[in-house]
């Protein structure tokens, strides 16, 4: 393998209503990276916040060189943001990490010695999610194994936390797809990968912005992006409906023949409900992924950059 030595790491970080941590965070990864004599530039993406994050952003470009602020015009995601990131980037390889230091910025020295081993993606992973709402924890590792199922890719513990070389960050700016869903895309696009196990730390300042609801959309929004396992529940369904038609019938027929038949009325409204919710959430599904075909016909941008500095 090749070695990289002294090449620029641009460290992109997403911001949402982070305005207490913008600071804390820079100077953290900061100290880490010039005591292992790394250059690099730190990528803020302010995901269009509702208060200082973006203002200290700018602050602090002014008395930092290495520091570079993008500012949405409005709130586009997690995903846009990182992408953004990913396009403003200028360096040799990219990390992205969250905001709030619950990704441990020591694990970055780890991920860029890897890099420099020859590896082009180093992608974190989970060793535990530390503490976590018991809800959010299972609600996750359901979303994952479903993501982890249909996809054929392990993201049992996967996170955003990953080092791209400029080959795969360039081989992921190529996608076109309106609503990318990078912890899946950043493995599909293969290259040459290694992994660091990290522990999730827990967040000093602030509070999640991540609730159950968002959340919620956030996995119907990526596994309907990323895969069309879903609309197979249809065809699932129809046949499971037709198995039981056949049962049913025969059942019917025996009994008429036999002189026993007997009123059903119980049976055949149960059976009208059951059909029916069948048919409700079939055509959510497909109407679900009309919608999504609509988005991507209309080629709308992943976002829209209202401010910059540092540049």
């Amino acid at each position: 393998m090749n070695t990289q030595n002294g090449k620029l790491l641009s460290v992109i970080i997403p911001s949402y209503n982070e305005q207490d941590m913008i600071a804390k965070t820079f100077h953290t990864v900061k100290k880490i990276l010039d005591g292992e004599k790394i250059p690099f530039e730190i990528l803020f993406v302010d995901d269009g916040s509702r208060d200082l994050t973006y203002t200290n952003i700018h602050q602090l470009s002014n008395h930092n060189p290495q520091v570079k602020g993008i500012s949405f015009s409005r709130n586009f995601g997690k995903e846009a943001a990182i992408f953004a990131g990913l396009e403003a980037a200028a360096g040799d390889c990219c990390v992205i990490m969250d905001c709030d230091l619950q990704h441990p910025p020591g694990t970055i020295v780890s991920m860029y010695r890897l890099w420099e081993q020859g590896f082009e993606v180093v992608e974190g992973v989970k060793a535990s999610r530390g503490r976590e709402n018991p809800l959010h924890t299972l609600c996750a590792n359901g979303f994952y194994g479903i993501i982890s199922r249909v996809t054929g890719i392990d993201m049992a513990n996967a996170s955003d936390f990953k080092l791209l070389d400029r080959r795969a960050v360039e081989a992921l700016l190529l996608l076109p797809e309106r609503a990318p869903f990078f912890r899946a895309l950043s493995s599909w696009i293969g290259f040459q990968t290694a992994t660091v196990p990290f522990e999730v730390q827990e967040r000093t300042v602030g509070t999640s912005k991540w609730s159950l609801g968002s959340l919620i959309r956030y996995a119907i929004r990526n596994i309907t992006s990323f895969s069309g396992a879903p609309m197979q529940f249809v065809t699932f369904m129809g046949w499971i409906m037709f198995l039981l038609s056949v049962v049913l019938g025969i059942q019917s027929l025996y009994r008429y023949f036999t002189g026993t038949a007997q009123e059903g009325f119980t049976t055949v409204i149960l059976l009208q409900l059951f059909i029916g919710s069948v048919l409700m959430i079939s055509l959510g599904i497909i109407g679900h992924y009309i919608s999504r075909i609509y988005d991507e016909l209309k080629g709308r941008p992943r976002y829209i950059i209202s401010k910059r500095c540092g540049y």
